[in-house]
Parts: C-alpha cells; sequence; structure tokens
C-alpha cells in the first residue's frame, strides 16, 4: 500500500493489525544464534514469533501513520468491538452489547464488567468519552481518524456521553452509515495515563500528549488494553510481548486467553533474508509472495507448514496520472503544462489502459497468482460491481488505443513514436518504490507496453519514503501505486476519493498549513464522487448503498485517475504446530489469535 490515512478503521482493531503484520512479515531473523535462542524459548512457553520490515515509529497510536507500527499497536488495544475474520460481521469485544435507535443517529454501547487496563487499573466509560472528546476530537491533536469520524456536508462530528457507569451513548446529527464500525473499532485508550498530557503543553506551548509515548519510552510503561502488552524494545532488532494478564478474554472452562503468551517481532528489511529465516524455521509465519510460491509449495509437507489462500488480496494496485494543474507559492505549475494537457485528456488516459497487457503481467509477473483488477474495491467487497453488473474494463488492444490518441489530436511520426499536436513528442516518467520488487517489474512491463504505442516511458525507482514525499509534494508525473484495503466498508477510503481527502493524490488539494497553492480545480466528475460519498453515508439501506457505490465504481473506471492492474492472491505459509488458523483474505491468518494455540515441540 502506498499509504492508506492511520485513522482509516477497518472494521476490527485487532483483526486489522493482525491482518497489517501479515502483510508487513517479509523479513528473517539476521543472525542465527539469536533464532536458535528464540527456537529454545518456543520449546519453554508457547510462544509466535514473526517479523516486522520497519521499526515502530510511535508508541501513540493515534499519531501513528505507519503500517509497520500498526503491527505493533494492535496487539496493544482493541475498540469497543471486533469483526469475525470470516463473515465480517460486529461481534463483542469491550462491550458486551450495543443497542441503535430507530432514527440510526443514536448508539448505546454496554461495556462489560470488570474491565482492566494492562497495569490493572478499572476501565470505564469514561476512558471512552475521554479518548474520542479530548483526543480523536481534539483540534490540536493530528490524527487521521479524526477524519474518517467527520460526517456529512457540514464536517460536524459526534457527540459521545456517559449514561451511566456501564453505558456510553454515541449521537450523530445526520445517519451515517458507517458509524457502527468506526465507533466500535477505534481504540480506547487511557484516561489515567494520558489526561494529564491533554491537559498541558510543553514550553513551545504544544499539547504534551503529541511528545507522550515515543519509541524512547519504556516499552512496560505504555499501557493498553489489547491482548498483549510490551515487555521490551530494542531499537532495529525487534519488539518482544507477552500475554496481558488484565485481558477481559476467557474461554468456556474459564480459562484466560490468549493461550499463546509471547509474541516477538522481528525488525529486520532484507526479503531474502526472511525467505531463508522461514525456511530454516526461524520464523512461524511468512507472506508468501508469487516468485517463492514454488518453492514454498514443494518444502510444503517437509517443513511442516501449510500456504493458505484467501484469494484475492483487499487493495487496489495501479498507475495514476498526476492530474493537478495547480502551481506552487512561486507560480511554479507542479506539472509540466504540455504533460498536464496528455494527463488531463480522457483518451490519453484510456488509451494507456488498453496499452496495458495485464494479462501477460498477472502470468509472469505474478505468476498466475491474481486476477485482473477493474475496480477500486476488490472482488470479495459486498459493494463491488462486476463488469456483468456494467463496470467498464480496457482489455488489452493497442490497435485500439492508438485510435483514441489519434482522435484526440496525437499523431506518429515516420518511426511511429507517438507526439502531440505540436510536435512535442511524448515521454514521461514513471515512479516506483524500490523496496517492493514486483512493483519495479511491474514499471518495468507498462514501459513496454506503452512504448509498443509510441510513448516513451523513463522509470524513476526510489525509495518509499521518497516516493512518498514526491508524492506529498505533487512533484511526479505517473507512479505505480496501491493502497490497502479499508475492511469491507467503502467509505474508508474517502480520504482517497474526495476531492478533499489528505490521499487524493491524483489531483491533490491543498494541505493544512502548507503554503498556498494555486489554480487548483475540482472536476464535474470529482464532485459527483463527492455527492455519491456523501449520501452513501447517509443511505442505510444496503441495497441502495450498492448502487451508490457501484455507481462511484463506474466513475472511477470511465475516467480512470488510476489505471488498476493485477491484485495478488493473498497467501500466507504458516506453522502446522500453530492450531485453529482460519485463514481469509479478510481476517489474515491471526485475527483470532486469542484461540490460537501453540503445540508443544
Amino acid at each position: 500500500m502506498m499509504g492508506s490515512a492511520a485513522g482509516m478503521v477497518k472494521a476490527s482493531w485487532v483483526r486489522r493489525s493482525l491482518a497489517a503484520l501479515l502483510a508487513v512479515v517479509m523479513m528473517a531473523i539476521g543472525v542465527t544464534g539469536c533464532g536458535a535462542q528464540l527456537r529454545t524459548n518456543a520449546a519453554q512457553i508457547p510462544q509466535l514469533v514473526t517479523a516486522t520490515q520497519s521499526d515502530p515509529s510511535t508508541f501513540n497510536y493515534p499519531l501513528n501513520n505507519s503500517l509497520y507500527t500498526t503491527a505493533v499497536l494492535g496487539l496493544l488495544y482493541t475498540g469497543l468491538l471486533t469483526t469475525n475474520g470470516i463473515t465480517g460481521e460486529l461481534e463483542p469485544a469491550l462491550a458486551e452489547s450495543w443497542e441503535i435507535a430507530p432514527d440510526s443517529r443514536r448508539i448505546v454501547f454496554t461495556l462489560r464488567e470488570g474491565l482492566q487496563w494492562s497495569d490493572g487499573e478499572p476501565l470505564t466509560v469514561d476512558d471512552v468519552v475521554f479518548t474520542f472528546q479530548d483526543v480523536y476530537l481534539n483540534e490540536n491533536i493530528p490524527t487521521g481518524t479524526r477524519d474518517i469520524l467527520r460526517i456529512g456536508d457540514t464536517g460536524s462530528f459526534p457527540s459521545v456521553r456517559k449514561v451511566d457507569d456501564r453505558r456510553v451513548e454515541f449521537t450523530t446529527p445526520e445517519p451515517f452509515a458507517p458509524f457502527l464500525r468506526y465507533s466500535g473499532g477505534i481504540p480506547i485508550l487511557p484516561a489515567h495515563i494520558l489526561r494529564e498530557t491533554i491537559e498541558t503543553t510543553d514550553s513551545s506551548g504544544n499539547l504534551r500528549f503529541l511528545t507522550t509515548w515515543g519509541t524512547d519510552t519504556d516499552p512496560q510503561k505504555v499501557i493498553g488494553n489489547g491482548l498483549y502488552r510490551m515487555e521490551s524494545y530494542t531499537p532495529g532488532q525487534r519488539v518482544v510481548l507477552v500475554r496481558n494478564p488484565y485481558y477481559w478474554r476467557k474461554d468456556e472452562q474459564g480459562n484466560p486467553q490468549p493461550y499463546i503468551e509471547r509474541i516477538i517481532l522481528q525488525i529486520i528489511s532484507s526479503a531474502d533474508s526472511q525467505l531463508i529465516s522461514f525456511r530454516s524455521g526461524d520464523l512461524d509465519e511468512i507472506s508468501v509472495e508469487p516468485e517463492q510460491f514454488q518453492l514454498l509449495k514443494l518444502e510444503e509437507n517437509r517443513g511442516n507448514y501449510t500456504i493458505y489462500n484467501g484469494g484475492p488480496e483487499s487493495g487496489s494496485r495501479f498507475i495514476g496520472f498526476n492530474l493537478n494543474k495547480a502551481s506552487n507559492e512561486a507560480g511554479r505549475p507542479f506539472v509540466d503544462p504540455i504533460k498536464s494537457r496528455w494527463f488531463n485528456t480522457l483518451e490519453f488516459r484510456q488509451a494507456v489502459a488498453y496499452a496495458l497487457d495485464r494479462e501477460r503481467m498477472r502470468d509472469t509477473i505474478y505468476q498466475g497468482l491474481g486476477e485482473l483488477q477493474d475496480s477500486p474495491l476488490d472482488s470479495q467487497n459486498p459493494f463491488y460491481l462486476s463488469p456483468e453488473e456494467g463496470l467498464p474494463v480496457y482489455n488489452h488492444d493497442p490497435e485500439r488505443a492508438k485510435q483514441l490518441l489519434e482522435s484526440a489530436g496525437f499523431e506518429y511520426d515516420a518511426l511511429e513514436r507517438l507526439q502531440d499536436g505540436d510536435g512535442n513528442p511524448v515521454r514521461f516518467t514513471l515512479l516506483v518504490r524500490s523496496e517492493d520488487v514486483a512493483r519495479v517489474r511491474v514499471a518495468t512491463q507498462v514501459k513496454q507496453d506503452l512504448e509498443a504505442i509510441g510513448m516513451r516511458v523513463d522509470v524513476q525507482t526510489l525509495s518509499f519514503n521518497s516516493v512518498i514525499q514526491k508524492l506529498q509534494a505533487r512533484d511526479w508525473e505517473c507512479y505505480v501505486g496501491g493502497f490497502g484495503g479499508g475492511g469491507l466498508e467503502p467509505h474508508s477510503g474517502s480520504n482517497i476519493w474526495s476531492s478533499q481527502g489528505s490521499l487524493h493524490q491524483f489531483n491533490q488539494g491543498p494541505f493544512p498549513g502548507e503554503p498556498p497553492i494555486t489554480g487548483w480545480e475540482v472536476s464535474d466528475w470529482e464532485r459527483e464522487i463527492d455527492r455519491l460519498f456523501t449520501q452513501g453515508v447517509q443511505e442505510l439501506d444496503e441495497e441502495r448503498r450498492k448502487e451508490i457505490y457501484g455507481r462511484f465504481q463506474q466513475i472511477v473506471q470511465e475516467q480512470l485517475p488510476f489505471i488498476h492492474l493485477v491484485n495478488p492472491l493473498s497467501l500466507n505459509a504458516v506453522r502446522d504446530r500453530i492450531e485453529g488458523i482460519q485463514f481469509t483474505a479478510l481476517g489474515g491468518a491471526f485475527w483470532n489469535l486469542y484461540e490460537l494455540r501453540v503445540e508443544a515441540e
């Protein structure tokens, strides 16, 4: 994923974070002696050893904007509700029940009795009210979670109040269909630890909360309410988490859950070492890349693991053009005006879509382990619109691509090189992140496919952070990107598709606090998507919502701000000694971590 907002809440906080954990488990244990020690420890207590690609950026959830940090925070926190990783249905978590008023504008949650924080202090309704009123809805705290709680065209927010010692009430100013999932899924924070940081400032006048629970904090002082609590953090090496003795869940016999006592997240960035480490037995699971599948499948029985296939991953992969016509504070256009005219010509984008041989991309780069993608929603999403239902598709047709270009005034010279009506050769730069081998290969094929219709493409390979910086600065022409799935709720992608969204990358509007930009234009079809997203959250009938988001998908495919490519299969290899795996693309391998067991070795 190129960067969905930290606040893009998926239906279950625990499920989301563990799915994210799986998505980033790409690394190996770098020191042989360390791996041997971990195996020795595993024989003594039930533990799970996995890995993450990067150090945590913070232990403060509302300030987190890193998928890799989510892998840790998802084990430390939970919300009022959770989501079944198989059915997608909401289930009780900190709240044992909830009641929705007939007008669908009021939800009352009833907390379980005897809830506690990981330091043993009581978890109460006051914590819930504090979490929303004082943190997530606090204008002085830059959290992406606040964005998704914004309701309707007015941008108003829900209100939260304490009903009694166990009940808390959320009220929205108008019907807001995703609100149950959002209010239920957002992690609850400890008021007894954090309230003082909200009420006091540092010497610069900033809330102390903004510097609380950084990665220099003693891990054992970070208080949560999830399945685990941190025992230690060694930068550049690992995070060790142990079972939270105050976690609320117990099995039918009254035994505390989770059963796995310790989680070890190794921090290492080498994908090659990841594969070596898993094959040597030092990791308990791995996300299987297409190029690794055949080798790992051959060793499946001997290696005592199972490769699970959850079907197409949630999320999207695409190439996008920078459609922004604006200029910076110095009056310099973000995109060369000549190229901007090309990119903003619909026939140009459609021609590119027809030129791409996505079947070859699927069969070679992804080893046949994926499906062609024609929508911003994955095919397993209940709101997905299929081609049979009216979703436009662009199958490989180079001749059709050339016809579209010529109809839009482009011409071919004697050497079959494409130029615009003014004689400017069509040449642009395609940006791609270096760490993702599959995306680099996709960029190479895109270059080949577009050169076959006369375009010249220069591939620019940069680190992930450098790509993000260029996207935020609007300093790019075309890029290979992707977004992780936001769960089952289409509105989770509003920060991508809303014209005012912080991830509206193909035509990024002004950011709060940045130098002014001039000449930014919002197209009619972007405004129509804005209207559909507003209508979609106000509509409570699921069938009608499906029609609304179906029209959104049609517009995206008609206008092609992103040209969708291939959605790979969700594949994970998990050691057979881990019992109870119920793998799905929605929930991953560990959505039901609380009931998994590790067989003694």
